[in-house]
Order: structure tokens, then sequence, then C-alpha cells
């Protein structure tokens, strides 16, 4: 015992030697300690003494939400909660997709609202009440504090992004003899060109933070005819001799930033044209167009020329242009070089590996809208579709976390899912889902992309896989990532017919409820077909028969803005069917009933089925009004009803004579009627 003491002491003390000798004498040192302690010199008495380098690492900077991270991680998403988004008041929780995107417009709406008022009426927000005041956390001034008139106060109108104020000081400006410097004229037309004469407001300054001027995310889908050339009709926002033309020619000096800044704002609000004759103007001027004046030429090449050909020959002369000027050609580049292939046909295809290649050669990372552009060129064409290239996309996208680059980095993820949809391989859906769910990917995806995206994919997987992994994901994505079309509810309910799980409709029809389908008729007359095409057990048929009165009170629910839905003969004999094979007479009697107020007769299925429930239930009247229907409506079936009434009720003597009366009204009114038998 006092030998494990006497060792444990030693072994203390060794530990306590080597921390003193580790303490830091400043960042980022080298130390060196002594790792033998006093049992081990003991024990190897001539034995080296091993020596290890300690590097002490430096502070550490962590970001601000590392935190909230870290924290996020360990949570995981409820599959039966609505999208974040939507939890800051439950009462307003959306139902089906309209009203989602209904709620995230009024959300923007409000922000949008709030940011007017705020700059409208500044005098109502001068006051702060705040201790200790952080200037950072202060609302911006957005009132010009320098008046007068001077180049400074001409700055801070820019600055301010008041665009009609800048434009009229300036004119004072001019107009008093005050020269105004080039590099404020040049801020001033970057002002001008960006928002093409139009005040600033809060859409399009959260546009402006993630479009480059010059790339306008709305020529993606150009018309196949210009009416003239370079001229977009959808996008044709360039005045003629605009605020931003008038200052250019004015100005007593120009250089490439001034001719750049109106290349670019002039291809951003659709005058191609005029962009291009204002570079051959720099060109004439020998000054050099950066790299982002290139981007936009070539994104306007579309407009430029008709030909393919013409415009991947315009689209090399502005990149020869590039190399002899010595600029650096960048991502945006490429994109802009591929988005402008998706539009020259066959040319297209066959350069657009080239420029993948070019990229590589030049160490330039793809972003997700350069793999946008190259599935559109190869999968635009629906008969031929080559599922190498989007294989190998993946294979690239799945190594990888994202970043926003390029507007149309949004539009990655949609266009591939169009492309596994069109191909139907679920394996490579499968993959996409996984790429899509990897670090911060998901993010790309906005409230309508993330519902097209997943609605895609589900009637995919409706379409390919087996029903218990289709249900497994229907369970797991609505409502908390996606409201289901009403596409997606009716393959669902194909899948459910083709695996032969009909008992799992009830729950289907609770989820059409939910999201407001309970009044489509394309959706009712399907559900209907499957509940009643064949005979299932009896707890199966009840749960049915409570969806055909929820079906039936649907059809006659009124209300201020709904007109009573309109019956049809399919739709009032499948419910009388499920109300007959449930047991409830009564509200099949009444279904029947009511194919003489849409002047419908029911089927032979419809009587039948009613029969076996008026001899299931032991009701021999209700049987014989049956048949009494069925003599007044002439049907070929009355015969047959009235045999199986005589043989499979018990009838009273009185029932029989009333069974008798109607064979004798019948057979006296058949030489009267006989043209009238087929009026179906």
């Amino acid at each position: 015992m006092a030998a494990r003491r006497l060792a444990g002491s030693a072994w203390l003390q060794g530990v306590a030697l080597s921390r003193r000798c580790c303490l830091p004498g400043g960042r980022g040192e080298r130390y060196r300690c002594c790792s033998s302690s006093t049992a081990l010199e003991k024990t190897v008495e001539n034995s080296e003494v091993t020596q290890e380098e300690i590097v002490l690492p430096r502070r550490k900077t962590w970001d601000k939400l590392a935190v909230l991270q870290t924290l996020a991680s360990t949570v995981n998403r409820d599959p039966t909660a609505a999208h974040y988004m939507f939890q800051d008041d439950p009462f307003l929780i959306p139902r089906n997709a309209a009203s989602a995107r209904l709620f995230s417009l009024s959300k923007e709406s409000g922000r949008n609202a709030a940011k007017y008022i705020i700059k409208q009426f500044p005098q109502y927000f001068d006051k702060t009440f705040v201790e200790p005041n952080v200037p950072c956390l202060m609302p911006e001034i957005l009132t010009p504090q320098i008046e007068g008139l001077s180049e400074e106060a001409l700055k801070e109108r820019i600055h301010l992004r008041r665009v009609k104020d800048s434009v009229d000081l300036f004119d004072q400006l001019v107009q008093a003899g005050t020269p105004v410097s080039l590099e404020t004229t040049n801020s001033l037309l970057d002002l001008l060109c960006f928002y093409g004469d139009g005040e600033s407001t809060p859409e399009k300054e959260e546009k402006e933070d993630l479009e480059e001027p010059g790339v306008n995310a709305s020529e993606q889908k150009a018309p196949k005819k210009q009416s003239q050339r370079g001229s977009q009709p959808f996008a044709s926002r360039w005045r003629e001799n605009n605020n931003a033309e008038r200052i250019f020619k004015i100005m007593p000096e120009r250089n490439a930033h001034s001719y750049c800044t109106m290349i670019r704002g002039m291809v951003k609000h659709g005058a191609s044209a005029k962009a291009y004759d204002m570079y051959i103007d720099l060109l004439n001027e020998r000054h050099k167009a950066d790299v982002h004046t290139f981007n936009a030429l070539i994104t306007a090449v579309p407009y430029l020329k008709e030909m393919f050909l013409e415009r991947w020959e315009l689209a090399k002369v502005f990149l020869n242009h590039m190399a002899q000027q010595e600029v650096q050609p960048n991502l945006l580049t490429f994109n802009a070089l591929l988005k402008t292939l998706r539009r020259c046909g066959g040319v297209g295809k066959s350069m657009s590996l080239l420029v993948i290649k070019e990229m590589e050669a030049l160490d330039i990372e793809p972003s997700l809208a350069t793999y946008d552009h190259l599935l559109f060129i190869f999968y635009k064409d629906v008969d031929s579709y080559p599922s190498g290239i989007i294989s190998e996309v993946l294979d690239d996208v799945e190594k990888r976390s994202f970043t926003p680059q390029d507007p149309d980095d949004a539009n990655f993820f949609a266009t591939a899912m169009q492309a596994c949809c069109d191909l139907k391989d679920i394996k490579l859906a499968c993959r996409l889902n996984k790429a899509m769910e990897k670090g911060d990917n998901w993010k790309f995806l906005d409230v309508d992309r993330l519902n097209a995206y997943w609605s895609k994919f589900f009637s995919l997987l409706c379409m390919m896989e087996q029903i218990d992994v289709v249900l497994k994901w229907y369970k797991e994505m609505s409502p908390s990532v996606f409201y289901p079309t009403p596409k997606n509810i009716l393959d669902l309910l194909q899948a459910l017919d083709a695996a032969n799980h009909l008992e799992v409709i009830p729950s289907v029809w609770e989820d059409m409820k939910q999201l407001g389908f309970n009044r489509r008729h394309d959706l009712l007359e399907e559900l209907l077909s499957l509940m009643s095409r064949e005979q299932h057990p009896h707890e199966i048929q009840l749960e049915f028969a409570k969806c055909a009165e929820d079906i039936k009170a649907a059809h006659e629910q009124t209300g201020r803005e709904q007109a009573p839905l309109e019956w049809t003969g399919r739709a009032l004999g499948a419910v009388a069917v499920l109300f007959s094979r449930a047991g409830r007479t009564q509200d099949a009697w009444n279904m029947i009933e009511r194919f003489q107020q849409i002047n419908r007769i029911p089927t032979d299925q419809v009587m039948n089925e009613f029969l076996n429930c008026a001899k299931q239930t032991n009701c021999p009247d209700e049987a014989i009004k049956l048949v009494k229907l069925a003599a007044s409506l002439d049907l070929p079936s009355s015969q047959r009803l009235k045999s199986r009434t005589e043989k499979e009720f018990e009838l009273s003597e009185k029932q029989k004579k009333t069974l008798e009366s109607i064979k004798s009204d019948s057979d006296s009114s058949d030489s009267d009627s006989d043209s009238d038998s087929d009026r179906d």
C-alpha cells in the first residue's frame, strides 16, 4: 500500500513538473519540455530523456454565428411542422402552395412598407432612447445632411441613391457653372444606369446585391424572334435620350469607366444594339473595357444576331478582344458565354464542353449556374437525352457546398430535377437530393422553387418507387418541406392503386381537405372511382363511407364566394355504392333519388349494390322502392331486380301484392313507352 502511494506521488510530481515546463511565454512560440518522470528515472537510469516540441496555436477567431450554427446542427427537421418561415404566427400557417406564396409575399411586402415609411417620413424616427447607444445598430440616416449647391451635396445624394434629387442637383451645378469632377459624374452615371432613370426601391436595392449590372436575370427566357436587332420587347426600359444619355453627351471628359457604365446599363435595360454601338465608340476612343462590360456584351449576343453561328462568332470576337486587351475572364464570363450558347442550337452543344475545359485550364471552379446552363443545353430536346452529362455534373456537385456567385445559381436544382424526371431516373434524383441537402445548398431554393423541386421529385417517386418508399417520403415531406399539388395527389392515388394499397385513401382524403382540394372535380372523381371499384373488408368500407359523406357535404356546401358543386352521374353512383356497402341504406337511397334531379339514370351496379344493402339490413320495403324506381325509368334490369326481390326477401302478402302491381303497371306501359326506353 505504501509502495502504491509512493509511486502515485512520484507520478503526480512528474505531471506537475511537465506542466510547469510548458507554461506559455507568448503566442505562437515553441517550447521544449521533459516528458520523463521521477519514477521512470529510477527505473531506467541510463535512458535518454525524450524531447517533444509543443506548438501553441494562435488565438482562433470564431464566427459570430458559430454558436447558433452548432446548436442548429443538433436539431433535426420536424416532419409534422410547417416551414420555419411560417412559425411566427401559427394562426396564419398556410394550407397549400398558393397560400404559402401569398404568406411569403405578404411578409416581404410588410418589410418593404416599413422601409418606405422610414424613408419617406424620417422625421418621426429621429429620437433614440437606447442605452448604451451602439452606432452600428442605429437606423441608417436616409435624409441628406448637406444643403446648398456643392459637389459634396451631390455625392451625398448619390450615396443615398436618390436618383431624381441627384439629377436635379447635377443640372443646377451645370447651370451655375460649377464644374463637377469626372469621378462624381461617373458615380451619377452608375446610379442612373443601374436604376434606369427610375427611383430606387427596396426591391431594386435587394436585387443589386445579387445581380451584376449588365446581367439581367429576366433575359433567361427570351422570345424566339425579335422585332428588330438588339431589342428585347419584354425588357425595353431604356428610354430614348434619357438622363444617362444626356449627361454622358454633355460630359467634357470621358474615360473608360464612363463608357463601361453606359454599356452595362444599356444591356441591363434592354438596349443591346445601343450597347454594341457604345462599345464601338469605346474602341474608337482607344479605351479598354473591364471584365464586367465584356460579360454584359456576351450576354447581349443573342439579341444582336439571329443566326446561331453568327451568335457564336460574335461571342468569339468579344473573347478575342478580351485577350487583346489583357482582360482576365472570371466565372461570370464563362457563365455568360454558356448562357449565350443556350440560344445557339446545335452550336451550343458542340462548344459548351470546350468552354468547361477552358474553365478547368484557368482553375476557375464552376458555380451552380454553370451546371444549370450546361444541363439546359443538353436536355433541351426531349428525344436526345444523354444521361451521362447529368451524372458527371452530379459527381462534381456532390463534392461541394456552394455559395451564391451568380443570379442564375438558384435555377440549378429545379433544372436538374426536371431532367431526372424526363429521364425517369430515380437514382439520379436521389443523388441530386442528397447534394441539395449538403451544407447550405438548400438555401438556393426559395419558396416557389422549393415547392416545384419537391413536387417533381415526389411525382418521380410515385412513378418509379415501391409504395412503402413513396409513403415514407410523403410522410416526411408534407407539409414540412412542400405542399403537394393536385398532380401530386393524383400521382399518389395512382401509385396506391397500382400497389393495391387503397386502405390508405382515407388518410389521403384528410390531407386533401387540409390542402383545400376537397372541391376539385378531377381528384374527387378519381378518389370515388378507386373506393367504389371493388369490395373491401367491412372496416375499410366504413372508412370509405365516411369519405363519401365528406364528399357529399363538399358538394352541398355553399358560402359567400362558393357555389355548390355540380353532381355527375359517375360521382353520384360511386357515393351510392359506398353508402350501400357500408350498410347505410337511407343515405344510399337519397343518393339514388338524386339521379332524377340531374336527369341521369343509375347504372346496374348502383341498383345491385343497393339491393344487396337492403338484403343485408333486411329492408324489403327499400327493395320494393328500388323496383318501382327501375320500372318508372323503364330500365332493362327492372325485371331482374323484381325477381331477386321475390327470391331473396321474405315478403308479406301486402308487399307481394305491391310487387305484383309494379309488374302489371310496367307491363301495361311497355307498349306506350317503347320509344323512350333508351333515354339515357
